[in-house]
């Protein structure tokens, strides 16, 4: 039902954007007399931001077609290396440039494509060669490839860096932290040769314990048989994934503009103020943002309480009582992976200290791999995105890996 509702009210939504969309463009063109007296400059700009608001979303492409190596543009293709039913690993490659440090960046599963770290993969694609986790939208994928789980994550992690080879480093981003750090301890317990040779966690809740944000309070409040019987739909059976239980994108997408909606509001209402003002370059950077923002995907029902369950409730990770396909997690385990922690100072998703605990965790690991950095007046997405990435984050991960490389 829950899911059924949405698509009613996506169907008349999306109706509702064309035509204000439509509206918009007649007010807009050069030859209309309206397009510049009266009200109309201000309906014309109401309309489009409207229009951009309402409109459906697919999944986003990198757009990245090339970048520049020492000093020279050369073209970058996207090639898919080795697929799964609930993820494929996507290789950036670089034409006639080699040797370069070997990079898997794992991308959340947490409601979003993994576009969302685009800047990410262009900062480092130029001195790193790039590689990235693309997880499926679960309602695309048929009940008769079976389930996925938080074993079934590691196990992809692991199986994406026995085909990357010795020698790859290792960046999660905000949610695969604590996947991507069992892989790791896994990897390190079986003396695998194609553990990684750092792993870097970025605004990831290894323990949630650690300054609370307002997501793990939710996650908190109420039983696992809330989130089991309250935020878990039937994927509708016109879909390839019909009959699969999922929490819904949209869901995700609702918590997260709930918990920011002032910025929204302003965000919107700046995009407005340009648009109305004849600054489309600036309008255009919002409207950005929030096509990839906008941009959501379904989790597996059993991934994501399984998720909720094991990071934000009991905290398993921490306590010593992670488990992988039945054998505990041992974090002691990790003796020769360098482990760097970066944190947002203004990060509300994943507090400052909740990363930084796996440096705690690495018990048997030399303080010489280990280190931990601050990134100041930044919130969550600005750890992977953004200018303060770009020039204050990036230069600290790049260092850390040619150091360990």
């Amino acid at each position: 039902m829950l899911y059924s509702l949405y698509e009613m009210q996506r169907s008349m939504l999306a109706g509702a954007s064309a035509m204000a969309g439509w509206g918009a463009e007649m007010l807009q063109n050069p030859v209309n007399p309206f397009a510049y007296m009266g009200m109309g400059p201000v309906v014309a700009s109401a309309l489009d931001v409207f229009s951009h608001a309402s409109a459906p979303r697919g999944k986003p492409v990198f757009g990245i077609d090339s970048t520049i190596v020492d000093g020279k543009d050369v073209p970058v293709s996207i090639q898919i290396e080795a697929r799964q039913p609930f993820g494929q690993l996507k290789h950036f490659v670089k034409d006639g440039v080699e040797g370069q440090p070997k990079l898997l960046i794992v991308a959340p599963m947490s409601g979003h494509y993994a576009t969302l770290l685009r800047d990410t993969v262009a900062r480092m694609i130029p001195g790193h060669d790039v590689w990235i986790t693309d997880w499926r939208d679960a309602k695309t994928v048929p009940l008769s490839d079976g389930k996925f789980d938080l074993d079934d994550y590691i196990d992809y992690l692991i199986g994406f860096l026995e085909h990357i080879g010795p020698g790859a480093h290792m960046l999660a981003v905000c949610q695969p932290s604590v996947p991507s750090y069992a892989a790791a301890a896994v990897m390190s317990a079986n003396k695998h040769p194609d553990r990684p040779r750092t792993l870097t966690m970025m605004g990831g809740p290894i323990d949630t314990r650690e300054a609370p944000t307002a997501v793990n309070t939710l996650a908190t409040q109420r039983p696992l048989a809330w989130f089991e019987q309250n935020v878990v739909a039937t994927v509708p059976l016109y879909y390839p994934g019909g009959g699969r239980k999922v929490y819904p994108g949209f869901l995700q997408l609702a918590g997260f503009m709930s918990m920011n909606l002032g910025n929204h509001l302003i965000s919107h209402w700046e995009m407005f103020k340009h648009l109305v003002e004849g600054d489309g370059d600036s309008a255009d950077q919002t409207k950005d943002f929030y096509d990839e923002y906008r941009s959501v995907c379904d989790m597996t029902a059993e991934f994501y309480l399984q998720t909720v369950e094991v990071v934000f409730q009991t905290h398993a990770l921490p306590n010593g009582e992670f488990t992988h396909r039945g054998e505990l997690v041992d974090p002691s385990a990790i003796k020769d992976i360098g482990i760097l922690a970066i944190e947002g100072e203004r990060d509300d998703i994943s507090g400052v200290g909740q990363t930084k605990a796996a440096l705690t965790l690495s018990s048997a690991l030399p303080e010489d791999k280990k280190q931990y950095h601050l990134a100041k007046e930044v919130g969550h997405y600005g750890i992977f995105h953004g200018r303060k990435w770009r020039e204050r984050i990036a230069p600290v991960l790049e260092e850390w890996i040619a150091t360990h490389d």
